[in-house]
């Protein structure tokens, strides 16, 4: 990670008409990667808590959970970041762009799980509701993240940076780009694992209060 931020400040040029603000894509796109990749982790072993019939499903539900926190807390990177770049780039934080206005309706979508989540937990069926609603998220996610920004016309800066949908950045800026997704990806896989420790540990503490 600290290899990234200075490659990103000191190594890599500024992208053609955007200038340096366009050195936070460093930061924008590996945290919105990280936030689908989270999100998808987390639908995903909700789907194994749905069909999986053994000892250690209430755990899978958990750590789903535990994945769609995390993707929580990188789409509200994203759109921080987001905002930033939108500022430097259009004089102002919010512009009801599409590409912003999805990930908002996104970032509402998941905040609104762990308020359900929260009401059904002295239910039986809270965590199959829980599960079922994280696999119906993670359906609908790719609709907001790729569709509706490349349904409506979008002031963000993807036309210039990626014109006929391919990267065209300096080898340099592409090494950078790579660099922090690996990096961030990373980050996430560490958080993920150390929520993971920390459910083992509450749920040996529930035991031994059990006993």
């Amino acid at each position: 990670m600290p290899v990234t931020i200075a490659l990103a400040f000191l190594w890599a040029p500024s992208a053609r008409f955007l200038g340096h603000a366009s050195r936070i894509i460093y930061f924008h796109v590996p945290v919105a990667w990280v936030s689908v990749l989270a999100f998808v982790v987390s639908g995903i072993l909700s789907i194994l808590y749905l069909f999986k019939k053994n000892s250690s499903t209430p755990d899978l539900e958990k750590r789903a959970a535990a994945s769609a926190m995390l993707g929580l807390v990188f789409c509200i990177l994203t759109l921080i970041t987001g905002s930033i770049w939108a500022k430097i780039s259009w004089g102002t934080f919010w512009n009801w762009d599409p590409r912003e206005t999805s990930i908002v309706i996104l970032l509402l979508i998941y905040i609104a799980f762990f308020s359900l989540r929260a009401s059904l937990q002295n239910s039986s069926a809270g965590g199959r509701v829980s599960a079922s609603y994280l696999v119906f998220a993670m359906i609908i996610m790719p609709f907001f993240v790729f569709v509706v920004p490349r349904v409506y016309p979008s002031l963000h800066p993807d036309p210039v940076i990626n014109p006929e949908k391919k990267l065209h950045l300096e080898g340099s800026m592409r090494l950078v780009l790579f660099a922090g997704i690996i990096s961030f990806t990373l980050l996430y896989a560490y958080l993920y694992t150390m929520s993971c420790r920390i459910l083992a540990l509450e749920e040996k503490i529930e035991d031994a209060d059990d006993e």
